[in-house]
């Protein structure tokens, strides 16, 4: 899930019996003839991605078994990026472009290939 820091809250709160027991709880109708289904789920892997893992609710936080910080990408990589992605795209760039445009990408390979594009 990209940018999980975004989710609603309930959205979160269906997420936690999925992510601990895979099963998924739900609502159905309101008031008196409300009842709750649960469906199994199989087994499965839950990703998320976010830059700002400090807005992320401490609840949902401790339900991920394992956290991994990425780096950003240094200029030689994102050199090599630029440079497959031209070909891929059929765009004639020179190795000191392709540079240049690694350098302004703060680490990025989205920025390198939205800069490729518009030059």
């Amino acid at each position: 899930i990209d940018e999980i820091h975004r989710l609603h809250p309930t959205v979160e709160e269906y997420l936690y019996p999925a992510m601990e027991d895979f099963k998924l709880e739900i609502l159905i109708d309101q008031g008196p003839s409300a009842r709750s289904v649960t469906i199994n789920l199989p087994p499965f892997t839950l990703i998320g991605a976010t830059t700002r893992s400090g807005l992320l609710t401490a609840p949902l936080r401790s339900r991920f078994q394992i956290t991994n910080r990425l780096d950003y990408y240094n200029p030689s990589d994102l050199q090599s990026v630029v440079q497959r992605s031209a070909g891929l795209l059929n765009i004639e760039i020179v190795p000191e472009g392709a540079v240049e445009i690694a350098r302004r990408a703060r680490g990025t390979p989205r920025i390198a290939n939205n800069l490729l594009r518009r030059v």
